[in-house]
This record gives structure tokens, sequence and C-alpha cells, in this order.
């Protein structure tokens, strides 16, 4: 019984004829045709009979035809006196068409309908009390009640009917649409995790890598000059490549840990990746301000290979500072001195300032590395062949500052050099799928 009532429903939505055709019999069965005497015709109760009940299976697709049809049929069965003074089956029939158009929505033309219904028994009446006196009569006029009420109740029933329709047909198009912005947002979070994926890589590998190229590039031009400067140079590659493969056990480690967060729980590594000889020691900065500089003098370190060449500048309260800002503070200068690295000359002087701002609401973190063009310009002292550059150096820049509502400002200098000056906002804005 439970399999039939959940059948049902399907089959009527698959095969709506089948409902059509089982109101048909509802409405058809048991037959009333017959010889009696005060009646019309066999003949005549068939064709009446047929204009009551066979409309009915087209009330979908003309529900207006039929229903004149039917009202029609109605109109002939009761001033006709088909069945003498018997009500028949057209109130049955003119139920069931009221219904289809209240359905519809087609609320005029059920209107009209009840009202040539109701004017049609009231035309009936003086013909039933001149064939019934006395108490009978009364009868005609409960016969307008039941028609009136039956029509009423189709009518009722049919603006159900409408009603559910429409919050069903409401609720599924919430529905849909509710899956539609689940899967916008998924797609969304798919492409900012892909973002995060390639400027994590960027910054753990193309950085590294751009910086062991350089100096494979140097070793090969210092071979016969200064042989000691080819092992410190395959030193500094020996240290970046182990460096690199840290930072990138850390990133697949976070990757794979369900759960993880990179951006929360990611320390800033305890060197930069890619610059200077030497492997390091230490323990691991975990992105306070205190770790930030002990990890940014590090970085700038590496590139001071002749005490001048590279200074930082650090300024600010280490209070307060979130462990994420350090995080993205620490990149940004990273892939500063990776430009330097890059395209700057050898000789070119590094100057890197950094300003956490001081506790509170309105607090900034500014970033600025600026270099010279060198003493003999960056045409004629920078490498050869300097390794392919992807350009999106500066676009990680902006995505990274842009997390806090920060800004990002680069160009040449008037000396000839270039200068990247960045602003973050860690009170500003609340990080969005911020990455480390």
């Amino acid at each position: 019984m439970q399999r039939l009532i959940e059948t049902l429903p399907r089959l009527r939505r698959g095969h709506p004829w089948l409902t059509d055709l089982l109101l048909v019999v509802l409405v058809a069965v048991p037959p009333v045709i017959r010889a009696e005497p005060g009646w019309r015709p066999v003949r005549v109760q068939v064709v009446v009979y047929a204009a009551l009940v066979l409309p009915l299976l087209w009330r979908r697709r003309r529900p207006v035809l039929v229903a004149a049809l039917v009202t029609a049929a109605f109109w002939a069965q009761y001033l006709g006196h088909v069945w003498g003074q018997e009500p028949g089956r057209g109130a049955v029939s003119l139920a069931a068409v009221l219904a289809t158009l209240t359905v519809r929505g087609l609320r005029r033309a059920a209107a009209a309908t009840m009202i040539c219904a109701t004017g049609c028994v009231l035309l009936w009446v003086p013909a039933w009390q001149r064939d019934h006196q006395g108490p009978g009569a009364r009868g005609a006029w409960l016969t307008l009640l039941a028609v009136e009420l039956l029509l009423a109740g189709a009518w009722v029933f049919g603006e159900y009917v409408r009603a559910r329709r429409a919050y069903i047909a409401e609720f599924e198009r919430r529905v849909a649409l509710a899956e539609s912005e689940r899967l916008a947002l998924a797609r969304v979070a798919v492409a900012e995790e892909r973002a995060r994926i390639a400027r994590e890589i960027h910054d753990v590998l193309a950085h590294s890598v751009s910086v062991m190229v350089l100096n494979a590039e140097g070793g090969r031009m210092m071979r016969q000059v200064d042989p000691a400067a080819v092992d410190r140079t395959f030193g500094v590659i020996s240290a970046t490549g182990r460096e690199a493969l840290g930072e990138l056990r850390r990133l697949l480690e976070v990757l794979r840990t369900p759960g993880a967060d990179a951006h929360a729980g990611g320390p800033l590594p305890a060197h930069g990746p890619g610059f200077g000889p030497g492997s390091g020691s230490g323990p691991e900065p975990d992105g306070t301000a205190e770790s930030l500089a002990v990890a940014l003098r590090r970085l700038v370190q590496r590139l001071d290979t002749g005490g001048t060449r590279a200074r930082l500048d650090l300024h600010g309260e280490c209070e307060g500072l979130a462990a994420d800002v350090g995080v993205q503070t620490y990149r940004i200068v990273q892939e500063a001195l990776t430009n330097v690295v890059k395209h700057a000359p050898p000789d070119a002087t590094i100057h890197v300032r950094v300003d956490t701002g001081t506790q509170g609401p309105g607090r900034l973190v500014r970033v600025q590395v600026r270099n010279s063009a060198g003493a003999g310009g960056a045409a004629a002292t920078a490498p050869a062949a300097p390794p392919h550059s992807s350009g999106h150096g500066l676009t990680g820049m902006r995505e990274r500052t842009a997390l806090y509502g920060g800004s990002v400002d680069a160009g040449p200098t008037p000396d000839g050099g270039y200068r990247v000056a960045a602003v973050l906002r860690p009170t500003g804005a609340e990080p969005t799928g911020a990455t480390p």
C-alpha cells in the first residue's frame, strides 16, 4: 500500500491524461440513461450526457471551451427537463470544470461559469414549484443551495491546489537557486584555493630557482677569475635548494593535513628561500613581530655580501601583530628582493624598511624595498640571460595586501633604481581567504 501511495503521484505527473480519464469515469458511473416517464427520449439523454462528460477529457488543453460546452449542456439538462426534475450529473461536471479554471488562474471564466449555473437553476426553480405544490416546493431551493455549495467547494479546492502548486514551484525555485549559489561558492572556493597554491609555489620554488640559476651563471663567469668564489656560489646553490625543499615540504604537509590552515598556522620560514650562502640555524619564527624581525634580518644578510650592499631598517612596536600579517609582510619583502636579484645590477644597493606601526585601531604595517641603479647601470652590469619571469610577482604582492585592505605602489625611482612600497591594515579589514 505504501508503495502504491508513493507511485501514484509520480504516475499522475508522468501521465496526466490518466487523471482526466479517472475523473470522467467518476462522473459518468453509474449512468442514469434509461426510459422513464417525464424524461426525454434516451437518444436525447445520451447526447446531453456525452456533452456533460466527454469534454472533461480536454479540460487541461481547452479549459474555457470545455467550460462553455459543459455549461451549455447544464442549461439543456435543467431547462430542457432531460431527466425530469432530477439534478442529474450536470452539477458534478460543472464543479470539475470550475476547479480546473481556478487552478489555471482563469477566475473571470470561473466566475462567469458560476453565474451561468446559478442563473440556470434560478430559472428552473419556478417549474419545480409548479410541479411540486406544498412542502415539496422547498426542494427546489434545497437543490439550488446544494448546487451552489458544490460549485463553491470546487472553487475553494481549485484555489487551494493553485496555491499549493505555486508554493511547491517557489520552493523548488529556491532550492535550485540555493544549489546554484552553493555550486558558485564552491567554484569560487576552488579558484581561491588554486590561486593560493599558485602563490605558494611561486614563493617557494620560483624565487629559489631564480636565485640558483643566477648563482650558477655567476659561478660559471667567475671560475677563471676567482675559483674560491665558485665554491661559495655552489654553497649558495646547495643552501638555497635545501631551503626550497624545506619550504615545499611545509607547504605539502599543510595541503595534506585535513583541516590545516596554512594562513593561520603557517610559520615564517627560518631562512628566506633562495638568498645567499649558509643554511642558517635557530628556532623557526612563529609569525610575531619579533620573529619577523629575525627572519627579515636573515633574508637581507644573505644579499649583503660585502657588508654595505643591503640595509634593513625596522620600526614600530612588536606587540599585537598577528601572525598572518607577519607572514604576509615577510612574503612581500621576499618577493621584492627576488625581483632585485633578477633585475637589478650586482652592485646595486638595497634598502629595506619595515614599519610595523603602533598597537591599536588604525595600525598600519608599511613595507618599502628600494634598490639603486648601480655604478654602471642595470643594462651594463646585469646578467646576459636573466631567468624567465612569470610576471606574477607584483600581482601576488597586490593580492596579499588586498587581503588586509592595503595596496602596493611599485615603479622606477628618479636615480634609475626601483622601489616597491606596500601598506597593510591589520585592524581595518578582515582577511578573506588569506594565504601564507
